[in-house]
């Protein structure tokens, strides 16, 4: 059993502060995780774009496109597990934690193995689908191949991560991803900058660092154990005949949604691709820009998911509202800042990753494109915290397929093909399928359909 002090008492706190405190203070280790995170990421670009040139990050853009593909079952499941988890601690059901740990254990591997069986004999048919250019092909297959082999650790991390935040602990998880980002910001010197072992190197470092975090996270959970309410004993990895159905009742549809937005994505970039390395390198340098934006985003969407599960399992209808709005406030001041810091220093802050002056003057049509993906982030993401905090499996699917098939893909052949409007058309379909989510959690938040939504009884 879980002591009475553990960490997940978002629903406790709430009585003793005011909304905008109590989510400011669950979110904030999630931004510098996030921002950490984002810094992991973006080490690579700018270690390549200094030390290897426009074909180093053309490589790595593509490669980081096929990583972030790979994650999107850990992310479906970690996610699912999260609401799960937390909708028992707010019901006061902490006999359920134990199971749901276990079986997402069990079920996180199961979709490892299957994804790494996978990738081994089709990576190359991938690459080529993507159109990547034939200068950046052995960089990108390397970078790839390495992250398949690290893809245990990716999903290990993410994991254990979603266990401690569904249980309302966001501090661990920062303390895990901040060694990740040192371990790989050294290795990314030694490798690219000292050693010339190219995007390869970038890959290797990535790896390295998020294989120390995991068994970091992985330890802290063991000596923690008692608290957790999981013992660690092979039996408790046992999947719960109870709990898995709904893990996969709400992972499934989330699975999807992240498939369809990540396969639409890597569909329009494949056009992108077609157009060159600078293409290549721009694309990548601005999707690195949008996540700064994401640092803030998705650390009050993973916060506010969490407490909109709680509450809504504590029958506290009344706080949603509050969460929603206090998240749309600091997320659009924050994207709105980060626009105006684009439109007024493009050159310096593109230049931070390459100096080429192609590289540059294709990034100078880019600021717009930029503009709308930050405004987007963060209009979608309060919202997406209410559809996930209330386990919305079917709406989440609804927006997968909106957002990635029907509005992304649509949008990017209809500005890019029909319209004749080349790579600024499928930059713009590509930024205006992240105004989806909104519209349809914006409509879900104003019927009040989500007060009767609930995956626990």
């Amino acid at each position: 059993m879980m002591r009475e002090n553990n960490k997940g008492t978002l629903i406790r706190d709430l009585t003793q502060g005011s909304v905008t405190k109590l989510l400011l203070v669950f979110s904030f280790p999630l931004m510098c995780s996030n921002l950490l995170q984002t810094v992991y990421n973006m080490v690579d670009m700018v270690v390549i774009g200094q030390f290897v040139g426009k074909e180093g990050l053309s490589a790595v853009s593509i490669g980081g496109d096929i990583l972030h593909f790979l994650t999107f079952l850990v992310m479906g499941l970690a996610n699912a597990g999260q609401v799960i988890l937390s909708q028992y601690i707010g019901a006061g059901n902490r006999d359920r934690v134990k199971g749901t740990i276990g079986t997402m254990f069990t079920a996180t591997l199961f979709c490892a193995v299957v994804l790494f069986i996978i990738c081994l004999f089709g990576l190359d048919p991938l690459l080529r689908l993507l159109n990547t250019p034939e200068e950046a092909f052995e960089s990108a297959h390397r970078y790839g191949m390495t992250c398949v082999y690290g893809i245990f650790f990716i999903y290990g991390y993410n994991l254990v991560s979603a266990i401690l935040r569904g249980m309302g602990d966001s501090k661990h998880p920062f303390i895990f991803v901040a060694v990740a980002t040192v371990v790989n910001l050294v290795l990314d010197l030694v490798f690219v900058a000292g050693l010339k072992m190219g995007a390869f190197g970038a890959a290797f470092a990535t790896v390295i660092g998020q294989g120390v975090s995991f068994i970091w996270a992985i330890a802290y959970l063991y000596r923690r154990r008692d608290d957790f309410g999981f013992d660690f004993r092979l039996s408790s990895f046992k999947p719960d005949g109870e709990i898995l159905p709904k893990l996969i009742k709400l992972g499934f549809p989330m699975i999807l949604q992240s498939a369809a937005i990540n396969f639409s994505m890597m569909f329009v970039n494949s056009y992108i691709n077609a157009y060159g390395v600078v293409a290549c390198a721009v694309t990548g340098i601005g999707n690195k820009l949008a996540s700064i934006t994401a640092v803030i985003t998705n650390a009050l969407s993973t916060a506010g998911s969490s407490m909109v599960g709680q509450n809504l399992g504590a029958e506290r209808y009344d706080r949603i509202p509050k969460i929603i709005g206090v998240s749309l406030v600091i997320d659009m001041v924050f994207a709105l800042l980060l626009s105006a810091l684009t439109i007024l220093f493009p050159r310096e802050i593109f230049g931070l990753f390459d100096q080429d002056p192609e590289v540059l003057d294709m990034a100078m049509t880019y600021v717009p494109v930029a503009v709308l993906l930050f405004i987007g982030f963060g209009m979608r993401s309060p919202l997406f915290a209410l559809i996930n905090g209330s386990g919305n499996a079917r709406l989440n699917l609804v927006v997968g397929m909106m957002d990635g098939v029907i509005c992304r893909i649509g949008l990017a052949m209809l500005l890019g093909l029909v319209f004749d409007m080349g790579i600024m058309g499928f930059w713009l379909g590509n930024a205006f399928a992240g105004y989806m989510p909104f519209v349809i959690g914006g409509v879900y938040f104003i019927t009040g359909k989500w007060k009767t939504h609930k995956l626990i009884k």
